[in-house]
């Protein structure tokens, strides 16, 4: 899911600094472009958020320092001072807002309706009420959804099933504030429910909920566990992937980067597809294309990752089926 699989507090970058009172400006020589977030990234993030955003930029002839200046701007962990953040872009009156943060998005739009916005790997965007419609987005933002549906959160529980397919009690483990989210929790209840299977919802806000989400798994002797994909679940996937090693509970992610990052499996959109589609919609905007005229993408390269290291690590055997079924297998 992802406001899911990732995101998602990134954006493209020249530099990391504090925001000081923003001076008049002069005429840019280039256009520039500001990827809106709540924390400065590590550099893992940069080279999974930043470069790839930069990489699709220049595929499509816009070079970062050359013919646009590409930069992320954060609240410094400090989320009471996004309106204020926001504002310095407005008053600097930078060509495009972009996020993959929902809470951003719809900051942004209250704020502006003359910046365009365009947005990536956000869960649900009509749900979250930043677009009218895919088709038709309205306002003066669009950009590239997370989730074609949110069918993938059944799709993802039967992945998990058939790794644990003696397993009847589960555990899900999800962010009820972030946008969009509650939908797919609900698919994958009623998934649940089709398949008699007992889902057991472990709710997290915040990453020091994290640990007492996972032994409270423990106590409930869930088999395994969904991570509901989100840019939480994202940028706290070394934590989780972690933990639910250390629980000895097989795990299904939503993006690759998380099994990467020590777990079993994920199945979701290509984050790297998500960011330079994202790019291509900007380039669309630079080039005079009004936001609201733009359909919002779907995804459309979805991939299932199995990490066989992990799986050796928990004792477990994956069939060859899914194994045949897998994009990628980690040895």
């Amino acid at each position: 899911m992802g406001e899911r699989r990732t995101f998602v507090n990134f954006v493209a970058v020249l530099a990391l600094g504090s925001h000081l009172p923003v001076a008049p400006q002069q005429k840019r020589a280039a256009p520039l472009v500001v990827w809106l977030g709540i924390n400065p990234p590590d550099p893992g993030e940069i080279e999974l958020t930043i470069d790839l955003f930069r990489a699709g930029l220049r595929d499509l002839g816009y070079v970062d320092g050359r013919n646009v200046v590409v930069e992320y701007r954060h609240t410094h962990r400090q989320p009471e001072r996004l309106a204020e953040l926001i504002d310095e872009q407005i008053q600097q009156r930078v060509d495009v807002i972009m996020s993959a943060r929902a809470d951003m998005v719809l900051a942004a739009m209250r704020a502006t309706r003359s910046i365009p916005i365009v947005f990536a790997a956000i869960d649900d965007p009509v749900g979250a009420g930043i677009v009218d419609s895919l088709a038709k987005p309205g306002a003066n933002v669009t950009g590239v959804a997370w989730d074609s549906t949110t069918a993938i959160a059944g799709k993802q529980l039967q992945l998990l099933r058939e790794v644990q397919p003696g397993g009847r009690e589960l555990a899900i483990l999800w962010n009820p504030d972030v946008k969009g989210a509650r939908d797919f929790f609900r698919e994958a209840q009623s998934a649940a429910g089709s398949s008699a299977v007992v889902l057991r919802s472990f709710e997290v806000r915040t990453p020091d909920d994290l640990e007492a989400a996972f032994s409270g798994m423990t106590s409930a002797r869930v088999t395994a566990v969904q991570i509901l994909g989100s840019w939480f679940t994202w940028q706290y996937r070394e934590r989780l992937t972690g933990l639910a090693a250390r629980h000895r509970l097989p795990a299904i992610y939503g993006n690759r980067d998380s099994v990467a990052a020590g777990g079993l499996m994920s199945y979701g959109p290509s984050l790297p597809d998500e960011f330079r589609r994202a790019a291509g919609l900007v380039v669309k905007i630079l080039n005079g294309a009004r936001p609201g005229d733009l359909p919002v993408e779907q995804p459309t390269k979805f991939e299932l990752v199995i990490n066989l290291k992990a799986a050796k690590a928990l004792g477990l055997a994956i069939p060859n089926a899914l194994l045949l079924r897998a994009d990628e297998v980690v040895r």
